[in-house]
């Protein structure tokens, strides 16, 4: 496990990278350490802005293969989140380090944990949460989809399917409560009677008759959820059909 140092030491070494390249003119830290929050476990997660005229992939190139010397960081994968690149790195000892760039002239604070360490940012564009309708439109899909993979005998993508059916419920009930809803990050801050309810829909092995049984408890907590926020009927009748 890597130590505080440690990961201190190598968010000043990209922060040294980025003032000392004169492609970049801002940076900035995001994430749960940008406002002095975060744990042991806290990822780094840095972005930047770079000037016009210079391609974005060979800012992120240039710094991959002097972190891959110095911290023998490994390149996971690019995320491309027009009109930012993200560039995920694993580092030893479990350090995981998000590097992002966007062109200068759309630099910006999409999250509300953003510090600007150097250089200027646009006005602030906050992502809002997921829409609740497409939310729970997924999670309906998801459950469909997991009785027809239970009847085609695909008990791997029927597991899939009830798991992403639970996380979208549950999505749903952080969406309700004002809490994160990406990435499972408001799970463990749901009431415990609510998030107690979802324990049954856990699929414990990949027997027919389990995952009949987890899908109809993951469906019963769907219901309850819609019935809490007073969903369209005619949702919870296909529902219903769905749990037999």
């Amino acid at each position: 496990m890597y130590t505080v140092q440690e990961r201190d030491r190598v968010r000043d070494h990209v922060l040294e990278l980025a003032r000392n390249d004169s492609r970049v003119v801002a940076g900035a830290e995001v994430g749960s350490l940008a406002l002095g929050g975060g744990d042991h476990w806290s990822d780094l997660d840095l972005t930047f802005g770079v000037a016009g005229g210079f391609a974005l992939t060979d800012v992120l190139d240039d710094w991959a293969r002097d972190l891959s010397s110095r911290f023998d960081a490994v390149h996971l994968f690019d995320l491309v989140a027009d009109p930012a690149i993200y560039r995920v790195f694993l580092l030893p000892d479990y350090l995981q380090l998000d590097v992002s760039v966007s062109p200068a002239s759309q630099f910006r604070s999409t999250n509300p944990r953003f510090k600007l360490l150097f250089g200027e940012a646009n006005k602030p564009n906050y992502r809002g949460p997921p829409p609740r309708g497409e939310t729970l439109g997924w999670a309906v899909l998801y459950a469909r989809h997991a009785r027809a993979c239970i009847e085609r005998n695909q008990w791997w993508q029927a597991e899939y399917a009830i798991t992403n059916l639970r996380y979208h419920a549950m999505a749903l009930a952080c969406l309700r409560l004002d809490l994160p809803a990406y990435y499972g990050k408001g799970f463990d801050q749901l009431p415990a009677e609510v998030r107690d309810a979802f324990d049954e829909a856990l699929v414990r092995s990949l027997e027919r008759d389990e995952l009949i049984r987890a899908l109809n408890a993951g469906i019963k907590a769907l219901l309850r959820e819609c019935e809490v926020a007073n969903k369209d009927g005619r949702i919870l009748e296909r529902l219903r059909e769905m749990a037999g």
